[in-house]
């Protein structure tokens, strides 16, 4: 892919210090880009020359003009959120402000610079109405994530801007994730270290789920800073579901511990759709931007695990 035109150019990246984030300000000082981290609180991950740490709540519209007055991004990546569905239900005030708010106030701060580009990450979790019937969002995260598409997609419309919406699925692979992939690897390490965990307690085996390494969704968030269309959905996904149980299998055959593990009921709720064919209208493959995952599933799966153990091994050599 060729990333050539982030060269030199400022790029601000929303969420820094998250699990997506980091990976993004990785790949994008990798391609020369001057990055504008934002995040919550400094971190010494970013000390780098073409990285410069901003501290901002995004919840903040006067803080949000003056970041981007400052930083004069080329780009911007949003990353921030609320991700958590469980928080969601605890404050589904602050997960609507933080999730819909958030990207209004950059993208109206946006305004001043129209040959900016501004790719919004949304989520395959969204709530999806269904006409002629009643509203129903399983859970405030889900109907947070519909209202930031459709104020995003809205707004940027009326005012011409060059925004791109990216809807990720479930994003796995090394670093600091609460993603299901993520919970598990962190249970089995448990059990290597002999700590007798309690059964981890999952739905379904054949519960199905698409997955995509979180390395490959951020070089598809690259391709639509550089060239997707503005205005337009981007499904970013692998295109197959996999099983609850599959994943299960692949981190229990990378151990030698025995790790006990509690199955239930298919659960219910939205798990995201990966067949592109049964999109609206108004999204658009990233393969016709050249993009394809790289990563092999196996490999995500046993990067976790591996990412796990190092961090373990660390902790200990600290205490």
């Amino acid at each position: 892919m060729d990333t050539t035109g982030l060269k030199d150019k400022v790029v601000l990246v929303t969420g820094a210090s998250g699990f997506t984030g980091r990976h993004a300000v990785q790949l994008l000082r990798a391609c020369g880009a001057k990055v504008a981290a934002v995040t919550r609180s400094l971190s010494a991950d970013f000390q780098d020359d073409n990285v410069t740490v901003h501290l901002c709540d995004l919840r903040d519209r006067q803080a949000v003009n003056q970041l981007v007055s400052h930083t004069q991004p080329d780009y911007i990546l949003h990353l921030a959120g609320q991700n958590s569905v469980p928080a969601s239900w605890a404050d589904p005030v602050s997960t609507i402000e933080m999730n819909v708010m958030s990207p209004l106030y950059l993208l109206d701060a946006m305004r001043t610079l129209p040959e900016c580009r501004a790719v919004i990450v949304g989520s395959r979790l969204k709530y999806i109405p269904v006409p002629d019937l009643p509203l129903s969002p399983p859970h405030p995260y889900s109907l947070s994530k519909y209202m930031e598409e459709l104020v995003s997609m809205s707004f940027s419309a009326m005012y011409s801007q060059q925004m791109i919406y990216a809807e990720p699925g479930n994003l796995i692979g090394p670093g600091p994730s609460t993603g299901i992939c993520s919970l598990l690897a962190a249970h089995v390490i448990s059990a290597e270290q002999g700590k007798n965990p309690e059964p981890f307690r999952l739905s379904s085996r054949s519960d199905a789920r698409d997955y995509l390494d979180v390395r490959d969704a951020v070089r598809a968030y690259l391709a639509l800073l550089l060239n997707g269309e503005p205005g337009r959905i981007y499904p970013v996904i692998s295109g197959k579901e996999r099983m609850l149980g599959e994943i299960a299998d692949l981190l229990l055959s990378n151990t030698k511990a025995q790790v006990p593990l509690l199955w239930g009921a298919p659960s219910s709720g939205p798990g995201g759709v990966s067949a592109v064919e049964n999109e609206s209208d108004s999204c658009v493959s990233l393969t016709k931007l050249g993009w394809k995952p790289e990563i092999p599933f196996a490999s995500s799966i046993e990067d976790v695990l591996q990412d796990h153990r190092h961090r373990r091994s660390k902790e200990g050599g600290q205490a």
